[in-house]
This record gives structure tokens, C-alpha cells and sequence, in this order.
């Protein structure tokens, strides 16, 4: 099995640095141009999707929507195990107004968060019943940043598991009871 990873593109929030967790933030108009732009990149690659998924969110349905209308793939599948980690009261707040209210410490304090442990287990939980579904399939997901750097460690810890950026783009391939990583984090499709 292949699976695609791809970060949702642009919402006014990422813009303004706000942490959107479960919060509903639709794309701005940056976020659907890159969206269009991997759609692009994706028509033209080597690598041909069969099937696209996405979080319930807004910001990845209609990033998943512009990337299946493009590829002529069925309308995307919504899945709520892809959704962002909940970051409870955290969750419209700028790294500014998070250290000003709790401190250099706040990602420990508990302010509603989900833990890393419980995105891992939702991550688990979708890679396990899509390895059974589309065995030698290959999948497009659209997700989220913090769910994404979540999901990556389960599938494979030697990942460098950096920022991920808006519309990042990654492979990965289940064989032989493992993951292998064939692109990481790539954004070039937003370069030009």
C-alpha cells in the first residue's frame, strides 16, 4: 500500500499564527491556490492516486475536494480520526498570547488538550483499517500539521519530524510490515 500525506493549504489563522486544533477554519484564497498547486503537481506526477480521504474539517475537505476534482477521482471520503489534535483552550491563541497566559510551559499545562499518545492511537487506528481496505491501494490523505507530526512517528520513527508547512506533500509505502518513506515533507509544487 501508498500513502500520500498532505497538510490542508492556508486558513487566515496559520496566517496569523494561530493554533486552530478542532476549531473550523475555512481555506483563504493563499490556501486555495495551493491546494490547486499540488493538484497540479499531482495530474502531472508519476505516482496516480486511486482513492482521496480527509479529516472532517472545512480547511481539508475542500483542500481533498480541489485535489480529487483535479486527479477525476471521487468525491473524498471524510473520516473524523483525521482531524486535528483538540488543543482545548489553546485553540484561537497566538504563540504570544500562549506564553502570556501560561507561561514557556503552556504545551504541558492542561488546558483541554488532547495527548500525543491519544492522536497516535486515532493515527493507528485509521492506518490499520485502510491497510485492510486497500491492501495494495494507494491513498491520498489530507490532514493536519500536529496530527500529521503524530501520524509520521507511528508510521515511521526515523522520520525528521520538522515543521510540517501548508500543503506538504509525502510518501510512504507499507511493505514487508513496515513503512518506507519515498518523499518527505516536500513543498516544491509551491515554489514556483
Amino acid at each position: 500500500m501508498f500513502i500520500g500525506l498532505v497538510r490542508h493549504g492556508q486558513t487566515d489563522w496559520n496566517a496569523l499564527g494561530k493554533i486552530q486544533g478542532q476549531t473550523d477554519i475555512p481555506l483563504n484564497a493563499a490556501g486555495v491556490a495551493q491546494a490547486r498547486a499540488l493538484a497540479e503537481r499531482l495530474a502531472q506526477d508519476e505516482w496516480k492516486w486511486e482513492a482521496v480521504v480527509a479529516s472532517t474539517l472545512q480547511r481539508a475537505v475542500e483542500t481533498a475536494r480541489i485535489i480529487a476534482q483535479r486527479l477525476r477521482l471521487p468525491a473524498p471520503a471524510s473520516d473524523p480520526r483525521l482531524n486535528e489534535r483538540r488543543f482545548g483552550d489553546a485553540e484561537g491563541t497566538t504563540e504570544a498570547e500562549r506564553l502570556a497566559r501560561w507561561g514557556a510551559d503552556w504545551r504541558s499545562a492542561d488546558l483541554g488538550q488532547e495527548s500525543d499518545g491519544e492522536v497516535r492511537e486515532r493515527a493507528s487506528a485509521f492506518l490499520a483499517d485502510w491497510r485492510r481496505r486497500m491492501p495494495d491501494g494507494k491513498l491520498l490523505v489530507v490532514t493536519h500539521g500536529s496530527f500529521l507530526a503524530q501520524m509520521m512517528a507511528v508510521m515511521n520513527g526515523d522520520l525528521e519530524i520538522r515543521h510540517i508547512g501548508n500543503m506538504s506533500y509525502s510518501i510512504l509505502e507499507y511493505q514487508d510490515g513496515k513503512w518506507h518513506s519515498h518523499l518527505h515533507n516536500c513543498t516544491r509544487h509551491l515554489e514556483s
